[in-house]
């Protein structure tokens, strides 16, 4: 490659963790020469854009997680963020409403989770007087866990910003640059100012550089598996169910409805319902969003395409894919039940209003509209069990490290991830010392 096409790390994945990993590496070592790669035309085209916005408060996760350390902090830091670039976020505060006595010892359980990650300003309401005070229309509620400061924003101007300031660091962004193949030159690989690594695009010219870093979220385990082995096992994550990196990657589509215009005063904040702790979705929710409106949902249902957000949309690779994943027969045998009633919402908006109304039933059908929908990149380990935690791993060579596993809440913890990574791109590939 000629000497424009070299750099000394390059980042593959324009979404919001690769954006703030970007931004991240630049300050802290301003004269490294990097490079952010995306496929798409702009950043924050997939998750990143296609989510609720919801900044969470840290209730959900394992103490001792990566989830549960870097999001109380990711928190902060993306409040403190907004504020200062002027970027729409607000603490509008969430509900956990139990509304049948066999969730009281759920929700005691995400209590005991929240105060142990040291969630801030937690509190559990006892009755439904305490319930109203908060959502006056949450008339279905026994008893309801508060979290003031949890939050929205506006993740997709989020990675924007992070971009902007990444280029204002000195940083290069190139735009539709889908990575096809990671080519090693041996003979690079000795030489200490050497370009070992060839990251080769589906079309156009290729770029070379010393050290890579990858956010590739729908795509992280094809990217992972252009440069890694299952004897590149060296995690940091401290997942026990985690299979041998690189994860194998399915999408789960999640369908939002939206409440019609006028409608919106139903809910003054985010109202969820206390959790299957089994597994990583939340379950129906209401959801305001920073431009004024309500999403209602999401469900969670297989995607036939990884970037699919409508119903038929299909791509016949990725469906093969993740059919050929053992652990999803075997996820999708154990939870029969459970995968039926999602996809009933799925097909019938009643169904998904009805599960709404247990919080809210004032609610009717008349009220909302079918609107938009995102996909989860959800880790698969071969027995089943969904990985739930971050995952991110390197090879053994000390020259590429990948962010394998990063769903909810990776966008609010999205700072905190960043200097996650960036201690660790330093410790296992020496970014310092380029």
């Amino acid at each position: 490659t000629m000497p424009g096409h070299r750099f000394d790390l390059a980042i593959v994945g324009g979404g919001i963790v690769g954006a703030a990993t970007a931004r991240e590496v630049t300050k802290r070592w301003p004269k490294l020469r990097c490079l952010l790669l995306e496929k798409e035309s702009g950043l924050a085209r997939h998750q990143s854009g296609h989510n609720s916005g919801v900044i969470h408060a840290g209730i959900y996760y394992q103490p001792g997680s990566l989830k549960a350390k870097l999001c109380v902090r990711g928190m902060r830091r993306m409040y403190d963020y907004c504020d200062a670039r002027r970027l729409p976020c607000k603490k509008v505060g969430k509900l956990i409403v139990a509304t049948r006595e066999d969730e009281f010892d759920r929700l005691a359980e995400l209590k005991r989770r929240g105060e142990e990650n040291r969630v801030p300003d937690l509190r559990l309401l006892t009755n439904q007087s305490e319930i109203l005070a908060v959502e006056p229309n949450c008339t279905g509620g026994l008893r309801a866990l508060h979290s003031p400061h949890t939050g929205i924003a506006d993740f997709g101007a989020v990675t924007r910003s992070f971009g902007d300031d990444f280029l204002a660091s000195g940083g290069e962004i190139r735009l539709g640059f889908e990575l096809a193949s990671v080519r090693f030159d041996s003979a690079q690989l000795s030489e200490p100012n050497g370009y070992p690594l060839t990251l080769q695009p589906a079309t156009g010219e290729s770029v070379s550089c010393r050290r890579l870093i990858t956010c590739a979220g729908l795509h992280s385990d094809r990217v992972a598996a252009m440069t890694l082995t299952k004897d590149d096992a060296s995690s940091d994550s401290k997942t026990a169910q985690s299979p041998p990196p690189p994860p194998s990657i399915v999408p789960f589509r999640g369908d939002y409805l939206v409440l019609r215009p006028g409608r919106e005063s139903l809910v003054r904040g985010n109202i969820y319902p206390v959790p299957d702790l089994r597994f990583p979705f939340l379950g129906v929710h209401f959801t305001p969003r920073v431009d004024g409106s309500v999403w209602l949902g999401p469900n969670a249902v297989l995607a036939f395409k990884r970037e699919g957000y409508g119903l038929w949309d299909i791509s016949a690779r990725d469906l093969a894919d993740a059919l050929s994943k053992p652990g999803l027969w075997r996820l999708l045998a154990a939870n029969i039940g459970p995968g039926l009633r999602e996809l009933r919402r799925v097909i019938d908006t009643g169904a998904m209003v009805e599960e709404l109304r247990r919080f809210v039933p004032s609610l009717s059908r008349d009220d909302v509209a079918r609107g938009p929908s995102g996909v989860r990149a959800q880790a698969l380990a071969d027995t089943g069990a969904l990985v739930d935690d971050f995952v991110i791993v390197g090879d053994s060579e000390g020259r590429v490290m990948h962010v394998c596993n990063a769903p909810s809440p990776a966008a609010t913890s999205s700072l905190a991830i960043a200097e996650f990574v960036a201690d660790r791109a330093n410790e296992k590939l020496g970014l310092g010392l380029l």
